[in-house]
């Protein structure tokens, strides 16, 4: 069997159904949301805005790179209704605000139950905590869209949820991960970071963080065992 100390160099090891790896060598865990336990859709949201008259919009928005107004409204420099006009005022229109905020939710998928059932059990092995880049308007269509209460859960399993938009800071700036692990008494050592976008992989290396970096279609609950 691997361990995850495996991990902590940027290049993910090829991974099997069959792999599972324990999180026994760890003090604590720290989640991403979308794309580890969120399923999400770049290609969504980009086709939805697309369908709006916003051709190049992989350009300014994708999983590698985004434009600093997206940054902005990642952080809470700017607000809800702020980016909402500087996306009419980029498209040139005077489109109906729920039009745009469909197209920026159409990411949002789904919260598959396993995991939440998943991080339950996980969570009374290790203290875990999330660190998201996402913004106002996502957590708000989250929010509504939790009819049988699993967002809640999910967010139950969690020590503290650390969203981007609340704190002021995103990945992959260094920042704020040294907030995370100072605030939480973590030295980056004794921490597993679990994401999917590489460049966040890259900065919690650089701060010395242990790191699975999650590719499709690879499913979180089937390698992390407790």
């Amino acid at each position: 069997m691997f361990r995850l100390s495996l991990f902590t160099r940027c290049i993910p090891l090829p991974l099997t159904p069959m792999q599972v790896h324990t999180v026994s060598p760890y003090k604590a865990l720290i989640f991403d949301l979308g794309g580890v336990l969120y399923n999400i859709s770049y290609v969504a949201t980009s086709r939805a805005f697309q369908s709006l008259g916003w051709n190049d919009f992989d350009a300014f928005y994708s999983q590698a790179a985004q434009s600093g107004w997206f940054d902005d409204l990642e952080t809470g420099r700017i607000s809800p209704e702020a980016f909402i006009q500087r996306v009419q005022i980029k498209l040139g229109t005077h489109l109906p605000a729920s039009e745009i905020v469909h197209a920026w939710n159409a990411i949002l998928l789904e919260l598959p139950l396993h995991r939440v059932e998943w991080l339950e059990q996980l969570s009374k092995h290790k203290p875990l905590y999330l660190l998201s880049n996402t913004n106002e308007i996502h957590l708000e269509a989250i929010a509504k869209a939790d009819t049988d209460g699993r967002w809640n859960r999910l967010l139950n399993c969690f020590q503290k949820a650390y969203f981007s938009c609340r704190v002021g800071m995103r990945k992959p700036d260094t920042e704020i991960f040294s907030h995370v692990l100072a605030e939480n008494r973590l030295a980056p050592s004794e921490v597993l970071f679990v994401e999917d976008s590489e460049q966040h992989i890259r900065s919690a290396n650089a701060l010395g963080m242990h790191t699975l970096w999650l590719k499709p279609p690879q499913e979180v609950s089937k390698i992390i065992q407790y």
